[in-house]
């Protein structure tokens, strides 16, 4: 469903993606594991067409993402920010609506507001959190509203960025455990920017390696702890010598 080749940017001196080469098939879930500054989010903002490639070619069903129809094209998508990213000034359905309030596709409020509560419901929020600010929800309640807004227009492809940052480890099982019971209930696409190894055993069907600015290893995440991979191994250990920390 997705296909990058040779995927190449820079920042002025800075070559952040060096020709990267990946496929994402329909209804799967790929997890891009890698450390900070390995140009993961700059590898998402290409498929969004937030970021240009300098070259290399981005295709979404076999249509290239820099020729499409910007609406369109967007529609597809939903998204679970690493910060939450709520607006801080809507209440918690006005959120989850945000995208059914807006647009083409625009509803009348009063559906948008079910399907909000509908969505809520699905991430095991009760109707009462729909009328409360985000300032007033702790911070894994923030991320299930945060996770219903991604699913609330019933995206075909849902990318993940950083999905369990800030919390602990067992609001971090239960929102993975979510996304994956999303991903399978609603057969999207889904790609997932971590480095918290309990999200990548959780989420994935395929994993991919992704360092310095190159697709090291990729393949199922069965295979992930059997890889002879050196880069893969020292990342998923943690461990302080290998090729990751022979290049800093």
């Amino acid at each position: 469903m997705i296909e990058l080749q040779g995927v190449q940017k820079a920042f002025g001196a800075n070559r952040v993606l060096r020709g990267v080469d990946l496929s994402i098939a329909s209804g799967t879930s790929m997890v891009i594991i890698g450390g900070s500054g390995t140009g993961k989010s700059v590898l998402l903002k290409c498929i969004l067409g937030l970021v240009h490639p300098d070259s290399g070619s981005i295709r979404l069903d076999g249509e290239d993402v820099t020729k499409a129809d910007r609406d369109a094209f967007l529609a597809r998508f939903g998204m679970l920010f690493q910060g939450g990213a709520l607006f801080d000034s809507m209440r918690v359905w006005e959120n989850v609506a945000f995208r059914l309030l807006r647009g083409t596709g625009k509803r009348p409020k009063a559906e948008a507001r079910e399907v909000a509560i509908e969505k809520l419901r699905r991430v095991g929020l009760g109707p009462q959190v729909a009328d409360l600010f985000p300032a007033e929800l702790s911070g894994g309640m923030q991320k299930r509203v945060g996770l219903a807004r991604a699913i609330a227009a019933e995206p075909e492809i849902i990318f993940f960025d950083e999905p369990t940052t800030g919390l602990d480890p067992i609001m971090a099982g239960v929102i993975n455990d979510l996304i994956r019971e999303i991903v399978v209930e609603m057969g999207v696409t889904a790609m997932t920017i971590t480095h918290d190894m309990s999200s990548v055993r959780a989420i994935a069907d395929q994993v991919a390696m992704l360092h310095d600015g190159l697709i090291r290893w990729t393949g199922p995440v069965s295979e992930m702890d059997a890889t002879p991979d050196p880069y893969v191994q020292q990342f998923i250990h943690g461990r302080a010598e290998g090729p990751i920390a022979a290049l800093r």
